[in-house]
């Protein structure tokens, strides 16, 4: 009998554990409680594409106890390896896949895009505005080694089915920001923006919407790989343009408890990194927690996106 007994109390312990995590995704597992083992998981692939970087799997704590009201409460997941493209999808990227497939973006159906208007210094739509030109037709061309903007998410999506790939979980995206081993820095490369005079991404240098100093030398974007890549070897997943991840907007009180899919309203899609328009008195979003939202079939200038791949 005493046997018996012990037996069904490990058989309660073992459902126990089974409930403090679910299975978010095929690479994301999200804990409820902080998991008592956290090692790693690697096997990198052989001949890695030099366009994209390896992710090592492991256990990352998400989200921040002193951001925004939208990264709390913070919650531990467990990620599995992956891919992640090295640089944000460019011009010329898109045009790729724009001349393959003939694809026509939702800015180009609508006849605009989203701008800041810098004399008004309020969003506007501005006909004409669409990927090649994304601050408009009065404005130039944009060069093919920028990251592509004024695409939607629905954009995106269709892009990263094209080339093969899929767009990142906000979770994985911020898995990869710390580096893939749970670093706790504010930015993928330390806590300071700025090392030795110099700046290490592109964001807004004064008082938004006011003023921009440019002291990191770009007004609005920057060709991709400008600045610095992180440790992991990544360029721009801080600043430059915010990047469209696959998930809808959920708070994370929810997705720690599982019931993200009961609750989410599916109105927004997540952006992650930040752009050249955060200012930390009104959007520090370029920190590795910050989140932003905006609705699928939205086109505006600082909105890009970079794909990943499942390894198989």
């Amino acid at each position: 009998m005493k046997y018996i007994f012990v037996l069904f109390f490990l058989l309660l312990l073992s459902c126990k554990k089974d409930i403090d995590s679910y299975q978010f995704s095929k690479n994301i597992t999200i804990y409820q409680s902080e998991p008592d083992k956290k090692p790693s998981i690697n096997n990198p692939p052989e001949n890695l594409s030099l366009d994209m970087v390896y992710v090592p799997g492991g256990f990352t704590r998400i989200g921040s106890d002193d951001g925004v009201e939208w990264e709390k409460p913070v919650f531990w997941v467990k990620v599995n390896p992956f891919l992640i493209d090295a640089y944000e999808v460019t011009v010329a990227d898109f045009r790729k896949f724009v001349s393959a497939t003939k694809y026509i973006t939702e800015a180009e159906k609508f006849g605009d895009g989203g701008i800041l208007n810098e004399a008004t210094k309020q969003w506007v739509l501005e006909k004409g505005a669409n990927w090649e030109f994304p601050y408009g037709k009065n404005s130039l061309k944009a060069p093919d080694n920028y990251p592509v903007t004024q695409v939607s998410w629905n954009d995106a999506k269709a892009y990263a089915k094209w080339a093969g790939k899929r767009l990142p979980y906000e979770i994985e995206w911020e898995h990869a920001a710390r580096n893939g081993i749970n670093s706790k820095l504010l930015y993928p490369f330390g806590n300071e923006l700025v090392a030795d005079g110099k700046y290490l991404a592109n964001t807004w240098n004064g008082t938004f919407p006011n003023f921009d100093k440019t002291l990191d030398g770009f007004h609005f974007a920057a060709p991709v790989a400008s600045f610095a890549k992180s440790p992991l070897g990544i360029y721009d997943m801080c600043g430059n343009v915010w990047e469209w991840c696959e998930d809808w907007k959920t708070n994370y009180s929810d997705l720690a408890k599982g019931t993200e899919t009961e609750l989410i309203e599916k109105k927004e899609k997540v952006q992650r990194g930040g752009s050249f328009l955060c200012e930390p008195s009104w959007c520090h979003g370029y920190r590795v927690s910050g989140r932003s939202f905006t609705t699928p079939e939205t086109s505006l200038m600082h909105v890009g996106f970079r794909c990943v791949k499942d390894i198989q």
